[in-house]
Order: structure tokens, then C-alpha cells, then sequence
């Protein structure tokens, strides 16, 4: 039978969903659920060992209630769901899926303790956090890590290959390939380890923040202290001055350092576009591809164009994220739930970006005849280094006779220059130095590096 198209709204979850499906286990409605579920029991374990110290989980018992979470399916999300249709709240639902899990397991008098003392804030802003850690941790840093090796490799392919450098457009002092790859590789490791080191901060203190219902019940107990160690064991660090809502700030940190590595990608999609479209890279033909509906011979950079778009709109988002979140009137106001639900939105885009950029690499093949080609045009890039040796040795007025020599002169030949060091007052040892000044080896340390 025919498979019918799906009438998706947005292209993460339809044209591109086999790119981004590793994402569904942190991001969708499932994941948020999933997430809510495994905090409300983690802190249903920690706080009846508080708070009933007489009372003793047997191992198997802790077992199953973590088997809640850990065997969470599809059909538990819709039974959330279902529930959520009766209650108009869906982490409520979340409580009482997991009374209806407890009944019958010999807990039944310790019902009460699901969700003790919390507010809704306390599960959602302990569980997007750590679904956010954990998506990047597990899926997006490594992606990104991913891209950064393929380039420094590719670096390490071209590292003896010289080129003409542009600055403004223009011809400019000759560089290296394999060193402007490595440019790109310093700046994503620079990057990828500022993400890594965020500390990603969840709120856990009841109803504004101050543990009210907790200390009023239990007054014996540190709670605070308890909220530090329970967000501890799952991974994240405890804000301890909030509202009823988290600040957000290290989330926003944390969208701020992806949408660098976003924008660091896009420098580097644009710059290798740049490079096919002056023919320093060819592109593999791969069977069956058409470039373009009227132009049989065409072969586009449509994979770092595809990346470019994702990574633009991924950023609008984070940026938006970043700066909305930390931002809620008095003591909450529901702003931060409608927009903390896009969290996958922008990794999604990230994400389909990484992989058409992986793709676009793998298909570039080095023209190192046009490259060469492109040095042997352009003389003119050396009258830098002889105005410089000439600086060295006193010679007079060395930068006005380059550029009266050079400049505007169209495009300058190996001869030229030859005829121009022979006119030069200086001794045969300088201008025999300045003879062996090429285009192919003015290039600093850019080979070596």
C-alpha cells in the first residue's frame, strides 16, 4: 500500500524528519513527559527516605518504580495525554499516571508523596534542563565534534597547498587551503568547549522558590540542602535563589554558545560556497542527482546552501530563546511554557545543517590546477614581501616605489617583476633574494602550520 504523505507543519518533523529522529527522545511531547516522570519519581524515592526513616525500599521495589521511567513507551505518553484531557494540566496528569502505576505495589499509604509540596515548576524546570543537557551531549556536541574533525582532516589533506588569499574580494598575500580550514578548526574547538563547560542549572524549591510547604510540613528537615543534593544526582546544579520559575540564565548561556558554533558554520558554509563558485573545488557527480531543472550541467553547492538556511533559522530561534527566557514578570508569568516547548527547534535545524555540511565535504574535490593557476595571475600579491626586504636594507621610499610600480596596473607578470628588482640600486646578493619571492612560497608559516 501506498504510504500517504503526512500533513506536517514544520519540516524537522516531515521533509527532514529522517535527519533529526535522533532528537526525538530529548525534544518531543513523549520526551517532556518522559523527563517529568522520571523527576517525579526520583524525588518520590529521595523524599520518603526524608521523610520516613523508618521506612526502607527494598531494592526491587526502587526497581520498579525506576522501571516507570526507564520502560517508559509511547502508550504511557498517551495515557499522560488522556489524563491531561480531565485534568487541563499536564504535569497534574503526570502525578496522577504515576499514582495509577503505584496502586497495588504495597505503596498505596504513600501515595500522597507524589509530587509533595511542588509546584509544577519544580518538575518542568529540572526536566527540559536535563533533556537539554542531555540532547547535546549526547546528539549535538558529538555532531559538531563530528564536523570539526572532518575539516581538520581535510586540513591536513591540503596542508601543502598554497593559495591566493582575498581580502575585500581582492587578491591578498597568498595563504594556505590546509591552514584556512584549520582557521575554522581552532574557532569550533574554541567553541565546543565553552558548551561543554556551561553549568546548566535547574529550580527546585516548591511553590516561589523557598521551600514554604516543605519547611512548614517537615520543619527538621534542611531542604535546602536535600534540593542541592536531588539535583545533583541528576546531573545538574541547583539555582538557589529563583521565583517560581527558573532565571534561565545558564540556558541562556548555553543558547548563546550554540548559536556561535551556528554562526562559525555559517562563515565556513559561505567561504566553501565561495570556493566552488571560483573553481578551487570541484564537486563529485553523484548518479542521478539533477543540479537544476533547466540546466542539465549543473553541479550546486546545495548542500552548504541547505546548511546556511538551517543554521540562519536556528539562530533566529536561540537568539530569541536566549534572550526571552531570563526575562518574567514578578514572581512568573507563563511566557517562558510556550517557548520552552521550541528547545528542539533549533537543534533540529543545527542538526540537519551538520549533516548536509558533512555531506557538502565529502563530495569537494581539490582543484589545485586552478588554484595554481590563480597565483600564477596574480604576481602583484608579492610586492609586499620585496617592499618589505626593502625597508630592511634602508632602501629609499620602498612603499611609494611598489605602488607607483604596482598598483592599478592590471594584472603583473613574473617578468615584470624580474625587470623591476633588475632596475633596483641594491646589491646582486638582495635582488638574487628577491628573485626567489614567488607566489608559491610567500606564504609565511601557513604550510608549516
Amino acid at each position: 500500500m501506498t504510504k500517504r504523505m503526512t500533513k506536517n507543519i514544520s519540516p524537522i518533523d516531515g521533509r527532514y524528519k529522517s535527519k533529526t529522529i535522533e532528537l526525538q527522545d530529548y525534544f518531543s511531547e513523549y520526551a517532556l513527559i518522559k523527563y517529568r516522570v522520571k523527576v517525579e519519581i526520583e524525588y518520590f524515592i529521595k523524599l520518603i527516605e526524608v521523610v520516613k526513616p523508618s521506612f526502607q525500599f527494598p531494592k526491587n521495589q526502587i526497581n520498579q518504580l525506576r522501571a516507570i521511567y526507564l520502560d517508559f513507551s509511547e502508550e504511557d505518553a498517551e495515557a499522560v495525554k488522556e489524563i491531561e484531557k480531565v485534568t487541563n494540566h499536564d504535569v497534574k496528569a503526570v502525578e496522577y499516571f504515576i499514582k495509577d502505576k503505584i496502586v497495588g505495589t504495597g505503596l498505596d499509604d504513600k501515595l500522597e508523596f507524589i509530587h509533595f509540596a511542588l509546584t509544577s515548576q519544580d518538575i518542568n524546570n529540572t526536566a527540559l534542563p536535563m533533556s537539554l543537557k542531555d540532547g547535546l551531549l549526547e546528539v549535538l556536541i558529538p555532531s559538531i565534534t563530528k564536523i570539526k574533525e572532518i575539516v581538520f582532516n581535510k586540513s591536513n589533506d591540503y596542508a601543502d597547498i598554497p593559495m591566493l588569499a582575498r581580502t575585500h574580494g581582492q587578491p591578498a598575500s597568498p595563504t594556505g587551503m590546509g591552514k584556512e580550514f584549520m582557521v575554522y578548526v581552532e574557532r569550533l574547538e574554541t567553541q565546543i568547549s565553552v558548551l561543554k563547560n556551561i553549568e546548566v542549572k535547574a529550580k527546585f524549591g516548591g511553590a516561589t522558590g523557598n521551600f514554604n510547604a516543605h519547611k512548614v510540613t517537615y520543619p527538621s528537615v534542611d531542604w535546602n540542602a536535600f534540593g542541592n543534593e536531588f539535583v545533583a544526582d541528576l546531573g545538574l546544579k541547583r539555582a538557589h535563589f529563583t521565583t517560581q520559575i527558573a532565571h534561565y540564565d545558564t540556558l541562556s548561556e548555553l543558547f548563546h554558545a550554540l548559536a556561535r558554533i551556528n554562526t562559525i558554520l555559517i562563515d565556513f558554509c559561505r567561504d566553501i560556497w565561495t570556493y566552488i563558485s571560483i573553481n578551487y573545488f570541484k564537486q563529485k557527480v553523484i548518479a542521478n542527482e539533477v543540479g537544476s531543472s533547466a540546466m542539465p550541467h549543473k553541479v550546486n553547492p546545495i548542500d552548504f546552501e541547505n546548511a546556511e538556511g538551517n543554521l540562519g533559522i536556528a539562530n533566529a530561534i536561540l537568539n530569541h530563546l536566549a534572550s526571552k527566557l531570563p526575562i518574567s514578570r514578578l514572581q512568573r508569568d507563563l511566557t517562558d511554557s510556550t517557548v520552552s516547548r521550541n528547545f528542539g527547534t533549533p537543534l533540529g535545524h543545527t542538526l540537519i545543517a551538520l549533516k548536509s555540511i558533512q555531506k557538502g565535504i565529502s563530495k569537494l574535490e581539490i582543484n589545485e590546477s586552478q588554484i595554481r593557476k590563480d597565483l600564477e595571475e596574480n604576481w602583484a600579491v608579492v610586492a609586499e614581501a620585496i617592499q618589505n626586504v626593502l625597508r630592511r636594507e634602508n632602501y629609499p621610499k620602498p612603499y611609494e616605489a611598489l605602488k607607483s610600480f604596482s598598483r592599478g596596473k592590471g594584472a603583473l607578470t613574473k617578468t615584470d617583476f624580474m625587470e623591476f628588482i633588475d632596475e633596483l640600486k641594491i646589491s646582486e646578493d638582495i635582488k638574487k633574494e628577491l628573485r626567489a619571492i614567488t607566489p608559491f612560497n610567500y606564504v609565511g608559516y601557513a604550510l608549516d602550520l
